[in-house]
């Protein structure tokens, strides 16, 4: 059976509380079902290779649990990610795809819930007072509301599968603190307020999965380095042929982050 690695001290923050101490369902050794759940983050926007089944959701094989998924045969993957939803999306689209038996859950949602698409284009087109204004509203949307949000889907994912071990994936900072995006650049301000609201998620998210009971993987660590616009980026910057794509994760991304990241969690 597969158990957690070392990096989950390091990287992922788990729920508090007499639950802990008994770790989560195990998935069983052999032909254990596993159902991928989110947005755009989860469903590889930005990584190509989009499978045409999938239409406007724009899957693609290079996503994480494709990845994840390949490299773990005994997990038969069930994909059901889309681009552009958000919570009420995932609630009403996407969890009938779970069941009794479903072994493994991950998810990525809120950040449509937090308007990143208007938050982006208001960066990238208004003043950075603008832009701050923006990301500051959103921060404290995705510190407040937000949480209590996503915990009562993840509590719904649980009532659906209640033996499923459930891992929330975060959102990266997009944003490269130096170097020169093309096409759009972006001041320093402008930077420093949308990776801020990568905070704000990722602390939203936190404190969802703690009232919730399921388990975070913080993805911000991951991409240091290697945001949009910098030497190394693993993450797309404006993309004028695929505007969807602009800061997502390219292919890079998917595979030595996120699919990496959830490999070490539960490998």
């Amino acid at each position: 059976m597969r158990k957690f690695t070392a990096a989950v001290a390091a990287g992922l923050m788990t729920f508090a509380g007499p639950a802990a101490a008994s770790g989560p369902a195990q998935a069983a050794a052999t032909t254990a079902e596993y159902v991928a759940l989110g947005d755009s983050y989860a469903s590889g926007v930005g990584a190509g290779s989009y499978d045409a089944a999938g239409g406007d959701c724009k899957r693609s094989t290079k996503n994480y649990p494709h990845l994840w998924a390949a490299a773990h045969p005994e997990y038969a993957l069930k994909d059901v990610t889309c681009s552009g939803a958000t919570i009420a999306d995932v609630r009403n689209n996407q969890l009938s795809a779970l069941s009794s038996t479903t072994s493994l859950v991950t998810l990525t949602v809120g950040g449509n819930d937090a308007q990143f698409a208007s938050v982006v284009d208001a960066c990238l087109t208004e003043s950075d007072s603008y832009c701050k204004t923006a990301t500051s509203w959103m921060s404290s949307y995705a510190r407040n509301q937000l949480v209590a949000e996503l915990a009562g889907l993840y509590k719904d994912i649980k009532a659906r599968s209640p033996k499923a071990l459930i891992l929330v994936l975060g959102y990266p900072q997009t944003l490269s603190a130096t170097g020169t995006c093309s096409v759009i650049d972006l001041s320093s301000a402008k930077r420093t307020a949308m990776n801020g609201l990568a905070d704000a998620l990722a602390e939203g998210t936190l404190k969802a999965t703690v009232s919730a009971r399921v388990y975070f993987i913080d993805m911000r660590k991951q991409f240091t380095g290697h945001g949009a616009c910098g030497t190394d980026p693993w993450i797309n910057g404006v993309n004028l042929s695929e505007p969807s794509a602009t800061f997502h994760p390219n292919a890079a991304g998917y595979e030595k982050a996120y699919a990496a990241k959830l490999s070490s969690v539960w490998g």
